[in-house]
């Protein structure tokens, strides 16, 4: 599929409200997914659709808030890794409404370890943290959609 075609997609994607895509024909299999439902047409500034896979991915360390100039008491400076969605989709804590939830808050998670559900397209699809680390903030609510490497859970790695 050329460069022109693919553009052709994005603008007919954004034209008709298209959220995800995916073709295939003689020359190969293409999968976009818009980012943000409202992304702008191509050749405008914001985020545009983007081939996503299946991977979860690690996001740099990032740092909490410290405390501000008023010395106002703000949480301590926690330096951790998060833990993204790999695909756009719905967060489940759990594997059912009645099982309780994979992890929670100060869990010990090990590398592999299944921490959430994501559900795409009628799919069911396990997240496994990427590293050895303990549970600091999970980062979304129960039952919500997610985007394509939105962070999920902040992890204080080990």
């Amino acid at each position: 599929m050329e460069i022109n075609d693919i553009r052709k997609l994005v603008e007919l994607m954004e034209e008709k409200g298209v959220v995800e895509l995916e073709m295939e024909d003689r020359q190969g299999k293409i999968r976009l997914v818009r980012e943000n439902h409202r992304a702008p047409l191509l050749g405008t500034p914001g985020p545009s659709p983007s081939v996503s896979s299946p991977v979860p991915t690690l996001a740099p360390p990032v740092m909490a808030a410290a405390a501000t100039e008023e010395g106002a008491a703000e949480p301590p400076q926690v330096a951790g890794t998060t833990i993204n969605s790999p695909m756009v989709g719905t967060f489940y804590r759990a594997s059912s409404p009645e099982a309780q939830p994979y992890v929670e808050v100060g869990s010990v998670v090990e590398k592999g370890e299944v921490v959430c559900i994501i559900e795409a397209m009628k799919m069911m699809n396990e997240i496994q943290s990427e590293t050895r680390g303990r549970v600091v903030k999970i980062l979304v609510e129960n039952g919500q959609p997610v985007e394509y490497g939105q962070p999920l859970f902040l992890l204080e790695p080990f």
